[in-house]
């Protein structure tokens, strides 16, 4: 007997680089064990749901971002997996509490964005984020955290209460004038590439420079919106597709009646694109900031201790004594942080083979660049790929 059709109601963003990406993860996966036909509404987080029974419709996949529509999903009565959902949401007594979920590591996200600016040497830092999004509250307090164990503190864009006053005619000049306030240079993350580019505008209106006083990063790594950005905007990518991917894989089981526990699918971090927008180094000692940006520089290739002695022109021990002092780490540790974090994102990005990426990010062969992965990330290079990428 033919297995009933999956038709799947996916109520998710596609105006925005998250959403697509969990969209093209659930396309992989119906291709895989489909097909499914799929009711989809093009445009941003307002969504509505179709005439499920006159549809045919068997699951649903969601942002529920009004407890109309909430109440609306519910009623079905079919399975449903929910995206990012608040605390009132998942509070004890809410019937949105025992869904299933998939929602961003945000916290982890802001962290990766803070060390991000962290290793750029900077002293001040700033968040801009939106209201009545979880997401933005959790990487607010994500950057903040971090940035306080870093013995730093984070000044946070007040919002304009009335809504009237948030729509970005009226609020551009707004952040524009806290930005021209903020002290310089000054790190700055947004909630994610949307704001970003928000940011990056009011910068240009307060005629602040980017990078060199406000270095901006965002959250998505939604690339047609980075590189439209001026300057186009650093960004922290996150494993969408793969998320997408998992949780098409657990609504193909609640709609089967296997019946797994609700869980909670993360879709985790992969790392920072760099761009234009934080192309900078906030170190005041000018020796250093050069060996900084040398090492950035030969990101790809390898490179010795002595070859930023050379580049400096100071002795070997004064270099180390000084790099140590502004960076927190001594260069040898800094070369091959920087030589590790271009393969993790060669490993994530392409499948070019072991030994080319060994090549390709300066390390001197496969067999060390094993050694270095075993070391510092706990997994293999072929085991790190295959965790990172979509299943």
């Amino acid at each position: 007997m033919p297995t009933t059709q999956r038709k799947v109601a996916l109520l998710i963003e596609t105006a925005r680089g998250y959403g697509r990406g969990l969209l093209r993860g659930i396309v992989r996966y119906s291709r895989l064990h489909g097909p499914w036909a799929f009711y989809i509404t093009p445009g941003d987080f307002a969504q509505a749901l179709p005439e499920m029974k006159q549809w045919g419709g068997t699951g649903i996949l969601a942002r529920l971002e009004t407890p109309a529509l909430a109440d609306a999903v519910l009623a079905t009565g079919l399975p449903v997996i929910a995206l990012d959902l608040s605390d009132a949401q998942l509070a004890p007594g809410s019937p949105l509490a025992d869904l299933a979920e998939v929602r961003s590591d945000s916290p982890g996200a802001a962290r990766m964005a803070a060390d991000h600016l962290l290793d750029r040497g900077f002293r001040q830092y700033a968040f801009v984020g939106v209201a009545h999004r979880v997401w933005s509250r959790r990487r607010r307090e994500g950057f903040g955290a971090r940035l306080a164990e870093a013995g730093f503190d984070c000044r946070v864009y007040p919002l304009p209460r009335r809504r009237r006053d948030r729509e970005w005619g009226r609020e551009q000049a707004t952040l524009a004038d806290w930005l021209r306030d903020l002290p310089k240079p000054v790190g700055l993350m947004a909630c994610n590439d949307d704001r970003g580019r928000q940011v990056l505008e009011a910068c240009r209106a307060a005629g602040v420079q980017v990078p060199e006083e406000v270095a901006v990063i965002g959250v998505d790594n939604d690339d047609l919106l980075c590189d439209l950005s001026a300057p186009p905007l650093s960004s922290v990518a996150l494993n969408t597709e793969r998320g997408g991917f998992e949780a098409a894989a657990l609504l193909d089981d609640l709609m089967a009646g296997r019946a797994p526990a609700p869980r909670r699918i993360v879709v985790e971090p992969l790392g920072v694109v760099t761009r234009q927008s934080t192309d900078v180094l906030a170190i005041q000692d000018r020796e250093v900031s050069a060996a900084l940006r040398f090492i950035r520089d030969h990101a790809d290739r390898p490179i010795q201790v002595a070859d930023l002695v050379a580049e400096a022109g100071l002795s070997r021990r004064a270099l180390e004594m000084r790099f140590r002092k502004a960076v927190g780490r001594s260069i040898h540790q800094e070369i091959e942080r920087v030589h590790l974090e271009r393969a993790k994102r060669l490993l994530a990005e392409t499948d070019a083979p072991i030994d080319r990426v060994a090549e390709a990010s300066g390390f001197s062969g496969a067999s060390y660049l094993s050694q270095i992965f075993r070391r510092r990330i706990g997994m293999t290079p072929a085991r790190y790929r295959r965790h990172v990428r979509t299943r």
